[in-house]
This record gives C-alpha cells, structure tokens and sequence, in this order.
C-alpha cells in the first residue's frame, strides 16, 4: 500500500507564496497536540488525586491495578488498569512490567504527600472549566470586564488553597518568619496580625497555632473563601482567628496591627494601589508588611526563561487578571504583573519607606518584608 504522506502535495497557506514545509506543520501540530494531551494528563491527575490514588501507591512499591483498587477502597479494576497505563505513559508513574506500576518516592513527595512535601502539586488540578466559566471568560474579552472569584464557584477557594498551601503550612513558621526583623519576638509575646487576601486561611492557621498568644484576622472578598476559612476554624478549634468578608481597602482608619501579610493576591485585587495605602493607615509605625509575589520582570522578553511562562498567562486571564479586572477602573496587573520593581514603587507611593526582597527558594515567588 502507498503510504499517503509520502505522495501527498505539500499544504499550501492561502498567505504563503509557496508550499509549506511539510516537517516544520507536522511539528508545530505535534505541538500543538501536546498541548491537549496536557489537557487529559491533567485531568487524569485531578482524578488520581481525588480519589485517593497517588495517596494508596505512595510507599506500597509496585502495585497491580487490582491491588491498587482495592487500597482505593474498592474501585473498578479496569477502569484504575485504564488510568495506571495512561499514568505511565505521561512519566508519573513507572511500569515494572506485568501490569505492576509503582509511584517512586520522588512522585510521591508531587503526587502524594500533601501535608509534609512543599513541590506537592495534585491540589492545584482541578478537573477542568465549567462551560459557563469559559463562556464568561470569553464575554470578558468583548467586554473587558472580568470575573471574580466567587465567579468560579466554591471549588475555586478549595482549589486555591491546596496549591497554595504547602509553602504556608511548612515554610512560613519555621523559614519566612524568621527572616523577618522582629517579627517572631512579636509573634511570641502576643501581636495582632492581619491577613488581606486570607483565602481560606491557611497561612493564618499556621501562626495561629504557633504563635498561641497573638490574634489574628482574615479579610477576603471571596465569601467562598470566608466560609471556608471560618469552617476550618470552627472545626480545628481555633480560638485566637476571626474571619471577616471584607475588601482590602475596608481595613481600619488606624494603626492597630502589627504585622500584615499579603500572599498571592495583591496582583489580583482591582485597585491594589489602594489596599496598599489602607495598609499603610492600619500599620503601626514599628509594625512590618510581608508580600508574598510572583516572580517577573518588567520586560516580557526576560520572563521568556520561565518555563512555566504559558501556564502563568493562562493563569492570568482565567483567575487573576481576570479578578484584577472585575470592575471598571481595575489596574489588572495580573498573575505576572507586580514584579519587584512595581512592588518597591508602589509601596513607596503608600507611604512605606522600607523595601527588603527575600528569596527563600520558593520557585514561583519572591516575598518583600515592608516598612513605614
């Protein structure tokens, strides 16, 4: 038989002024392809993580799809072999021949260990978008009014807080706190702490519980998020928390805190340069601001070394630019836009005097220890 590829014309654009190279449209569908089966792997890594997969393999050694199904309490046979080899070709898992595949403890400390692993990945999958906000998405680029996050549901807040939470939970008490002048002294003899953009609360849980003797609040505009945060707090007990449904430009008049966090959200809010200037008002004169931010440059050919850089611009425009933009007059800066000299300047312009960058190796953010 003729193999047609071989006899085939070469395609022709309707704008080239000749016929396409045939190798060079072959790898550029092959890329693009890529890009949907990036579409499926992530799904399959949503469904491993919720029901329990990744978690059942983790230290088991190589498992068969029955033993795995039955370590999943007790789901199909056929459909876990179906996933198992999917999980394999995409390199997640390894096959040890025989239908026995194994999740290494490399893969756990992504795919698994969502309590002790700060690269645990998994929670940040969610499945996909629902039709409507796709839809939304897409009315925001005739419109150019955006969607909050509310917007995306609850699953948002839930999806937020499992990606964001590993550096919070294991790296804010024992690493970040300390790199702060004073902070943890503070923190220790009793202070009142304001997290702006709380989300559901993970990083106030987690100096909450060290820090027994200091208060702490919570302001978010998600009442997704708040609700969330509030029932964490109610179920885990924590007395020294409250969480208010507030925006960032609604904090007190006064200076009453003495440490403030921002972590993940200013580039997201519709007038950050606002919220930075109540901050400023809230803050006492010896009090500290910490931003947690991502990591950019001010020119877009230097962001080119990131390797993550696509991922973050459809970060962008299906959350955070997105919310940056929700109302008239929104800044949006977006998931790439408040890079380190932004951030010095704009606090400047609230009021601040002091700008200290860290870099504690996180590998998406840089944080930013503030002062009057």
């Amino acid at each position: 038989m003729t193999n047609p590829s071989s006899t085939a014309p070469s395609p022709v654009s309707p704008h080239s002024t000749g016929p396409l190279d045939r190798d060079a449209v072959n790898a550029f569908a092959f890329q693009v392809w890529a890009y949907k089966q990036g579409e499926m792997v992530s799904l399959m890594i949503h469904l491993g993580d919720r029901l329990g997969l990744y978690r059942a393999m983790d230290g088991a050694g190589p498992l068969t799809p029955a033993e795995l199904a039955a370590r999943a309490g007790g789901l199909s046979e056929r459909w876990v072999l179906e996933w198992l080899r999917g999980q394999a070709a995409a390199k997640l898992v390894e096959y040890r021949g025989d239908d026995r595949f194994e999740l290494t403890p490399i893969g756990a400390a992504v795919l698994a260990d969502e309590s002790g692993s700060l690269a645990f990945a998994a929670g940040a999958f969610g499945g996909g978008f629902s039709p409507e906000l796709v839809d939304g998405l897409a009315e925001a680029f005739r419109t150019g009014i955006g969607l909050t996050y509310d917007h995306q549901g609850p699953s948002a807040a839930h999806r937020t807080e499992r990606m964001l939470g590993p550096w919070a939970r294991l790296a804010l008490v024992p690493t970040i706190l300390p790199a702060l002048d004073g902070v943890v002294a503070k923190l220790e003899t009793g202070a009142l702490v304001l997290d702006v953009g709380c989300g559901a609360g993970v990083a106030i849980f987690a100096m909450a519980k060290a820090y027994p003797k200091s208060v702490f609040h919570g302001y978010d505009l998600s009442r997704h998020a708040i609700d969330r945060a509030r029932e964490n707090a109610a179920s885990d007990g924590f007395a020294n928390v409250e969480f208010f449904a507030r925006r960032g430009e609604e904090l007190p008049p006064q200076p009453v805190y003495d440490f403030v966090l921002t972590f993940d959200c200013l580039h997201d809010m519709t007038r950050p340069d606002l919220v930075m200037r109540a901050i400023r008002r809230a803050l006492k004169g010896d009090g500290t601001w910490l931003i947690k931010d991502i990591k950019s440059h001010p020119v877009f050919e230097k962001n080119f070394r990131n390797p993550m850089l696509a991922m973050m611009y459809g970060f962008s425009i299906a959350s955070c630019m997105s919310s940056a933009l929700s109302e008239p007059g929104g800044m949006g800066l977006g998931t790439l836009g408040l890079h380190a000299e932004r951030a010095r300047a704009m606090t400047a312009e609230a009021g601040f005097t002091r700008f200290r960058q860290h870099d504690f190796e996180d590998p998406a953010n840089l944080y930013y220890e503030v002062r009057p």
